[in-house]
């Protein structure tokens, strides 16, 4: 019988934000393959999960099921993820054969070799990635043709709406219609309330510099391409940006919409929905989770970001599992993986998630459904246990995030994606306070990424 230790360790918080990666990817890197069997045993030992809900508990006894009918000890290091520290460990051998991290890393561990492709992995258990996952979710731990990861979770952005300070602003749905900028701008004045030069109430809030990604997408533009370079001076980007600051500007400015943003008091009490300190912002669907035990004193609904032509779209974003390069016992990472992200696995988060929703009266009733990166286990969780609650607008919500979820696209691939993403944070900021314009402050970005990228794709 398999048996499960966990080995409880303090917490590194910290790791640096690596950035948009995702499919195609230059030349070079590259860890070796394993041998993948469904002969094994032994130990497993897995980091991640750290203070795992009823969503990765329920999964992981799954996936301990599984193997332990090949009698393999299950070891979970209950740390976050680290990056500084995952290096140094891959690098001299000492690390665990699972690693969870975000989808924004495998890309460069991928081509510093210190991850595995897992293409014969899914061969050996016949699993098609693109047919089971989201394509765009595939894409995001794709790097020059193969597959690094194991995807978990699709967490896409929309337009989280407070339609109390809407109705009050005298603001539509339809106003808020991101392919009309001129239409959406008025609206945007006209929910927010300044105090002098300060905002009192946002009545957008793009969340700058984070999702420029998502925004420079939305007017056809993009930070990298298909061969992995960076593309941050693209035309297309600076109207992107210069419409950022437009939204900033008209909200008293970068510097004090950040000052008033900081103060939010994001997952407590008087959060910015039920303080109504914003007519609506951009947020990936978790929040919506948080506002469920508001969901009397909030009033939400939801739209899509559009593309300029008018399209609904959203990008991938989401945690992984990686097997590095010098795991122990690979073939029983590759079983516990993929029984851990099976339709099973998911079935049984479902299930517990529901128990959570029907036994604690502070979720009011509503359950949001688990968004996992797989579009048939999404459905069966959502026609299992998403159901009409006593809160419309949840209802609404819930429904838009699910709808804009296959309209997703991937931000793009690229070795030196930390180094691009830093470069996109400094320009955008820079471009937003009004130190350079939204053109210069992309194009000295764009020269320090190229530098960047020439030196790791070689």
């Amino acid at each position: 019988m398999k048996k499960t230790k966990q080995m409880l360790l303090a917490a590194t918080a910290g790791a640096a934000l690596f950035t948009l990666t995702a499919c195609g990817g230059g030349g070079g890197g590259g860890g070796a393959a394993a041998d993948f069997s469904k002969d094994y045993s032994g130990t497993l030992s897995v980091w991640g999960f750290e203070n795992a809900d009823e969503v990765g508990t329920s999964r992981i006894d799954v996936a301990d099921k599984t193997v332990g009918e090949n009698d393999v000890t299950v070891e979970l290091e209950g740390a976050a993820f680290d990056a500084q520290k995952f290096t140094t460990r891959a690098a001299s051998g000492n690390i665990p054969d699972v690693v969870q991290m975000d989808r924004k890393f495998v890309t460069t561990y991928a081509a510093q070799g210190l991850v595995m492709p897992l293409d014969k992995c899914f061969a050996l258990y016949d699993l098609d990635p693109q047919e089971y996952w989201y394509p765009q979710v595939v894409d995001d731990v794709t790097y020059d043709g193969s597959v690094y990861a194991v995807p978990q979770f699709y967490q896409p952005p929309a337009i989280l709406l407070n339609t109390r300070v809407m109705d009050e602003a005298g603001v539509t749905v339809e106003d808020m219609d991101t392919s009309n900028p001129e239409a959406f701008l008025e609206a945007v004045k006209k929910m927010t309330v300044m105090d002098g030069q300060n905002p009192v109430r946002m009545g957008f809030d793009p969340q700058g510099p984070q999702k420029a990604g998502l925004w420079m997408l939305s007017f056809g533009g993009g930070t990298i391409d298909g061969d992995g370079k960076p593309t941050l001076d693209d035309e297309n980007n600076v109207k992107a940006i210069e419409f950022l600051k437009e939204i900033y500007d008209a909200q008293g400015g970068y510097a004090n919409a950040k000052s008033f943003v900081d103060s939010f008091d994001v997952f407590g009490d008087n959060n910015s929905y039920v303080a109504d300190q914003v007519g609506a912002a951009v947020f990936d669907q978790w929040y919506v989770n948080v506002l469920t035990s508001y969901a009397e004193q909030v009033e939400i609904g939801a739209t899509p970001v559009m593309t300029q032509d008018g399209q609904p779209f959203t990008v991938a974003s989401g945690s992984s599992f990686v097997i590095p390069t010098s795991a122990k016992n690979p073939s029983a990472a590759c079983a516990w993986l993929l029984s851990l992200t099976s339709a099973e696995a998911w079935q049984a988060a479902g299930e517990a998630r529901n128990e959570t929703t029907i036994n604690d009266p502070g979720r009011h009733g509503i359950n949001a459904g688990l968004f996992t990166g797989s579009p048939e286990s999404d459905q069966a969780i959502r026609e299992a246990y998403v159901k009409p609650s006593d809160f419309p607008g949840f209802d609404q919500t819930i429904a838009a995030y699910y709808d804009v979820a296959a309209s997703g696209q991937s931000f793009g691939s690229s070795p030196a994606g930390q180094q691009i993403e830093s470069e996109l944070q400094n320009a955008v900021t820079s471009a937003l306070l009004g130190e350079k314009s939204a053109a210069d402050a992309l194009k000295d970005a764009q020269a320090a990424a190229q530098r960047a990228y020439d030196q790791v794709a070689g």
